[in-house]
C-alpha cells in the first residue's frame, strides 16, 4: 500500500474515475460524499491525503480544509481540490484556506499521481517529526511554539532575465520578501550554504530539453544535507504534465502549472515558508528538548528513555494507518573481549564508530538508540519485510566490512554485529495487529537476536510472534 487517500465528491462518476487512477498506483482509497461525512472519516481513519471536489452539498474543498485545521490531529493532512473548470477566484479561495493544490477536470493522470506522491511523501516526513515532538511533550521536554516570521529570502531562478525582472516587479507589492534574481548556471556555480535563501522559485523555459536541464538544480539541493530543507517552487510557463510530475518527484515542494500569477505565487511562497518553518521548529524542538535528557552522552544516539515511548507511538500509528514497520535490536559480537584485550577506552571508541555507521545506514526518518552497553535499537517506520531485511543486512555489512581503528591496538580490529528483527502490523489477523504493542515487538526482536547469536553471530534473524 502506497498510502491512504480519501476521495470526497457527491458525484459517483467522479469518485469512480479517481478510484481507478489511484488504485492502479496501489493506493488505498475510501470515499465520502459530503463535508460532514468527510470530517468524520478523516478523524476516525487519518488518511495521508484528501482529494475533494470544489463543491459539495454541505460545503466544499475550502470549507473542508478549514474544518480539518481546527483539530491538531488533522491539521496537517494535505488536501487537493478538483473543479470542473478553471476559476481564478475559486482557486484563490481554496489556496487561501490552505488547500495544497487545485486541479481542473479532466484531471491529467500523470500530474495527479505526481502531486499525490509529493504530498504523501511530505506528509509522512512531517508526521514522523511530529511524533518525535509528541514524545518530547510526553516527557515534558518540548518548547512552546513561536510565531512564524513573515519576512523571507526568495530567489527567482531562470534563463530569461527580462522575464524574471517582470515577475519580480509584480511580486514585490504582494510579498514581503527579499527577492533576488539568478540564472540556473550561476546559481549552480556560485551558491554557498551561507547564502542559501528560504525559497527558490525555478521558472522553467518553454523548451522541454532546457527545462529538464534546469531541473537538475532540485537534485543538487536535495542531495546536499545543508540545503535539503530549502523550499523549491517550480513555475511552468508552458503546461507539461509529465515535466511537472518529474519536478515533484525530484523533490519540488510546489508546482505552478499554468504560468505566472503574482497573487497565487505569493500565496504559494507563504505556504511553503509556513511548512518550512514549522519543520524547522519541530526539528529544533526535538534537538533542544532531548539533547541533555534523552541522548546517550557517549554515542549521541537516543537512549532507552526516549526510544521506548517513541516505539509505542510508532506502533500506535501503525495500527491506525495499516502500515508495517520494522523493529531491530543489534548487539555487538564478543564486545567484552574488546574491553578485556584493549581497555574500556577502546571499547568506547568502537561504540562511537558503530553509532556513526548505524546512522549512515538508515534513513533520516528512522530512529536508532543505544539501549544497553553494546545493544542498539532501530525503528524503521512505514517499512515492509523486504526493505527491513535489506537494511539489516546492509548494517551487518557496514559494521564488518571495515576494521575499527581504536586506541590500545596497533592494528585495526574486526567487529561484527548480530541483529534480531520484528515487523509490526504484519500479523495474519487484524485483531492480532490491534493487540500488539511496542514492548511485545521489542521482546520478539530480542528473542530473534539471541537466536542469531546462537546460530553463529554476524547475521540477521527474523522473530516470530508468540502463539
Amino acid at each position: 500500500m502506497q498510502g491512504k487517500i480519501l476521495i470526497v465528491d457527491a458525484i459517483a462518476t467522479n469518485r469512480i474515475v479517481l478510484k481507478v487512477k489511484l488504485r492502479k498506483a496501489f493506493y488505498d482509497v475510501s470515499y465520502a460524499t459530503g463535508m460532514v461525512e468527510a470530517v468524520k472519516a478523516v478523524r476516525s481513519d487519518l488518511p495521508d491525503l484528501v482529494i475533494c471536489a470544489f463543491a459539495l452539498p454541505d460545503g466544499g474543498a475550502a470549507a473542508l480544509r478549514r474544518a480539518l485545521a481546527t483539530h491538531v490531529s488533522t491539521d496537517h493532512i494535505p488536501v487537493i481540490a478538483i473543479g470542473q473548470q478553471e476559476d481564478a477566484a475559486e482557486r484563490m479561495t481554496a489556496l487561501e484556506a490552505g488547500v495544497h493544490d487545485v486541479l481542473s477536470q479532466p484531471v491529467d493522470e500523470t500530474l495527479l499521481l505526481g502531486r499525490v506522491r509529493s504530498l504523501i511523501r511530505a506528509h509522512n516526513t512531517t508526521a514522523e517529526w511530529r511524533m518525535r515532538e509528541d514524545t518530547c511533550r510526553a516527557l515534558g521536554l518540548a518548547e512552546p511554539e513561536v510565531e512564524f516570521e513573515e519576512q523571507c529570502r526568495c530567489v527567482l531562478v531562470g534563463s530569461d532575465t527580462p522575464q524574471l525582472q517582470k515577475f519580480a516587479a509584480h511580486l514585490r507589492p504582494v510579498l514581503r520578501a527579499k527577492l533576488v534574481l539568478s540564472s540556473t548556471a550561476t546559481l549552480m556555480r556560485e551558491i554557498t550554504i551561507d547564502a542559501l535563501p528560504d525559497v527558490f522559485v525555478l521558472v522553467l523555459p518553454k523548451d522541454c530539453n532546457a527545462a529538464m536541464e534546469d531541473l537538475r538544480l532540485i537534485s543538487t539541493l536535495r542531495a546536499n544535507a545543508s540545503a535539503h530543507h530549502t523550499g523549491v517552487i517550480v513555475l511552468q510557463t508552458t503546461p507539461d504534465a509529465g515535466l511537472g510530475a518529474h519536478a515533484l518527484d525530484l523533490g519540488a515542494d510546489d508546482l505552478m502549472t499554468y504560468g505566472f500569477d503574482a497573487a497565487e505565487l505569493a500565496l504559494r511562497i507563504k505556504a511553503v515558508m509556513r511548512r518550512k518553518r514549522m519543520g524547522e521548529q519541530l526539528r529544533a524542538s526535538v534537538r533542544t528538548g532531548l539533547q541533555a535528557a534523552v541522548f546517550d552522552p557517549l554515542t549521541g544516539l537516543y537512549n532507552r528513555r526516549y526510544a521506548m515511548p517513541h516505539l509505542e507511538r510508532i506502533s500506535d500509528h501503525a495500527r491506525k494507518t495499516g502500515r508495517t514497520f520494522a523493529v531491530m535490536v543489534a548487539d555487538l559480537d564478543h564486545f567484552k573481549q574488546i574491553n578485556d584485550a584493549y581497555g574500556h577506552s577502546s571499547g568506547d571508541a568502537v561504540l562511537v564508530e558503530v553509532a556513526n555507521r548505524l546512522r549512515g545506514s538508515l534513513r533520516s526518518s528512522d530512529m536508532v538508540a543505544r539501549i544497553g552497553g553494546e545493544e542498539f535499537l532501530m525503528i524503521m517506520p512505514a517499512t515492509d519485510l523486504a526493505e527491513s531485511q535489506k537494511a539489516a543486512l546492509r548494517i551487518c555489512g557496514d559494521i564488518s566490512a571495515k576494521p575499527f581503528v581504536v586506541p590500545g591496538s596497533a592494528a585495526a580490529i574486526s567487529v561484527t554485529v548480530s541483529i534480531g528483527m520484528a515487523i509490526g502490523g504484519s500479523r495474519s489477523r487484524p485483531e492480532e495487529v490491534q493487540q500488539e504493542n511496542g514492548l511485545s515487538l521489542l521482546e520478539e526482536a530480542d528473542s530473534a537476536l539471541y537466536a542469531a547469536k546462537g546460530r553463529g553471530r554476524n547475521q540477521v534473524n527474523l522473530g516470530r510472534p508468540a502463539a
